[in-house]
């Protein structure tokens, strides 16, 4: 989903596409009101002498392709626990300088969300413009992208190359079953199941050894690295979608060391497997309900229908049609080889099309009425784009171990800014998978289907099948827990009304989960708020990020 940058939302986790206490901010000093005296060296993540080389690189900045960007290399332990075995993630960095160097604070590192968005492409396609002005002109804006995503060397991949696929073709193909949004008979689930196990024998296949060493947990370890090596002694971060998971890592990690965080697009860290589905099914749901609501305000004549409830009908109808035989498509659409656009396809176009309202709803409306009448060409090209393949193999299995000398090599420089690779899918699955424990049994997806139905009607059900592909990953760590970040600055939440993909309530319950959390509310439709949501949302956040002005009890925009 790395779409030209319009705004943050687009680079998000979407389940469903892919089947599918209010304190204020403390200011500035090590200790004093909502920060905690700093603990022993001895219990800080970052002390231990087999971590020193990688804390003691420096980033060795050059141009960009990009004009206006300069671009650097962070090199990473690939196993943390094994720190000295000569395996590393290479991570590229991305920097839109200050506007007013004089006045400059620091660096402020942001996630654009995911998982699997790869944040110096986001950058370079103009991801600075989503910061206020006040924020672009005392700081200076860096991405990067995480462990293997992206430009990450290695990168994850669940796909095979030219010679593989060859030799693959030759192996007995998964039984061919239908799809339905929701799989009731045994013939069904079956072709479910199957389905999903092959894809998670896929990505076994091309990234095992990568798919352990991919989680959030390290991910935010390598934040910590970045934030040494840009020179700074605290993090300012801000996170959009999955980019709250990354944040609220980082937070629980390393308490200490935040300066400020925004968190924008909450997810819940409490939450366990199913209970996520359902938010965020639930929420897809209610915001398809407001689009047949108010698609009149937002798209005028384009709607497909003439009344509420006749929208509603035409998108049931679709997936209705769609789930007997794929709606034709012309032959130079993606999903021509494919014989068309399946049910599973036809929601996944509705439910990214909540993501921005103001942009979307209008070419959305005539593409549902194209589809109605027989073309759904539209439809599938609504979330399509042109990406540029790689150069060169983005990935190889291993680098040379980085020493405290070595750290900034030309051989690890940005001498040149290589394309991104495509992979998004595949990190988003492999770090849904892994931070997420999933059941094993079948039957416990089987069984969660009913409650999933009546929460969120096919949304929940395809969302709850999207999530058979976790059934056979490897295990992370992690388990659903509420936030632990004892010593954190008051971190400010935010939250969208209308947020199809993380809906409020998870931002009302990680805003209570942080010590001194913040909630700012944004009444309004679409996914996340800051760089769309107007210039209250953006005053209120511009302000605690240069001036850590905490944001009042009830504030909403």
């Amino acid at each position: 989903m790395n779409h030209p940058v319009r705004r943050p939302a687009l680079v998000t986790a979407l389940a469903l596409a892919c089947s599918v206490a209010l304190t204020s901010c403390t200011a500035g000093p090590a200790t004093g009101p909502g920060r905690a005296a700093a603990s022993p060296a001895s219990a800080d993540p970052a002390s231990r002498p087999d971590l020193k080389a990688f804390y003691g690189q420096r980033l060795r900045w050059t141009d960009c392709d990009t004009e206006g960007y300069v671009c650097a290399r962070l090199t990473v332990p690939r196993d943390y626990d094994d720190p000295g075995n000569g395996k590393t993630f290479v991570l590229p960095v991305a920097r839109a300088e200050a506007g007013k160097p004089d006045r400059r604070i620091g660096s402020l590192v942001y996630n654009p969300g995911g998982p699997g968005a790869a944040g110096v492409q986001s950058l370079q396609e103009g991801m600075d413009e989503a910061f206020g002005r006040a924020a672009r002109d005392r700081f200076d804006i860096v991405a990067f992208d995480p462990r293997g995503v992206g430009a990450s060397v290695p990168a994850l991949t669940c796909t095979a190359s030219d010679d593989e696929a060859e030799e693959e073709a030759s192996e007995p193909p998964v039984p061919e079953g239908v799809a339905p949004l929701h799989p009731r008979t045994e013939e069904e689930r079956t072709a479910a199941a199957e389905g999903a196990r092959a894809a998670t024998e896929d990505c076994e296949r091309h990234s095992g050894g990568l798919l352990r060493h991919v989680g959030t947990q390290d991910a935010a370890r390598d934040l910590d690295v970045l934030r040494a090596a840009l020179g700074e002694r605290e993090l300012t971060y801000l996170g959009w979608s999955y980019g709250t998971s990354l944040g609220t890592a980082y937070a629980e990690l390393f308490p200490r060391r935040v300066r400020a965080m925004v968190l924008d697009g909450a997810i819940d860290p409490s939450l366990d497997w199913s209970q996520r589905v359902l938010s965020q099914s639930a929420g897809f749901r209610r915001s398809v309900d407001d689009y047949a609501d108010h698609c009149a305000e937002v798209a005028g004549d384009s709607c497909p229908a003439d009344s509420p409830d006749a929208i509603r009908a035409l998108i049931e109808g679709l997936y209705t049609r769609a789930g007997r035989a794929p709606l034709p498509v012309s032959d130079d659409s993606s999903y021509a080889e494919y014989g068309g656009m399946d049910a599973t396809a036809v929601l996944g176009a509705v439910s990214m099309a909540m993501y921005t309202p103001e942009d979307q709803w209008e070419p959305l409306s005539r593409a549902l009425a194209a589809a109605d009448a027989g073309d759904a060409t539209a439809l599938g090209a609504l979330d399509e784009e042109e990406t540029a393949p790689a150069d060169e193999d983005p990935a190889p299995e291993e680098t040379d171990e980085v020493t405290e000398e070595e750290s900034g090599d030309e051989d690890h420089g940005a001498t040149e800014d290589p394309t991104p690779v495509d992979n998004e899918d595949a990190a988003l699955t492999a770090v849904n998978c892994l931070d997420v424990p999933h059941p094993r049994d079948l039957d416990a997806y089987w069984d969660a289907l009913p409650r999933a139905e009546k929460t969120a009607g096919v949304y929940g059900t395809a969302g709850v099948t999207a999530e058979l592909t976790c059934r056979g990953w490897p295990s992370g760590g992690r388990t659903p827990h509420r936030v632990d970040a004892d010593g954190v600055v008051p971190v400010l939440v935010v939250g969208t009304t209308g947020d199809p993909s993380t809906p409020y309530e998870e931002a009302v319950s990680l805003a209570d989960q942080f010590p001194g959390g913040m909630l700012l509310t944004y009444e309004g439709m679409g996914h996340t708020a800051y760089g769309r949501g107007g210039a209250c949302v953006t005053e209120k956040v511009d302000a605690y990020l240069v001036g850590l002005k905490p944001v009042r009890p009830g504030a909403t925009c």
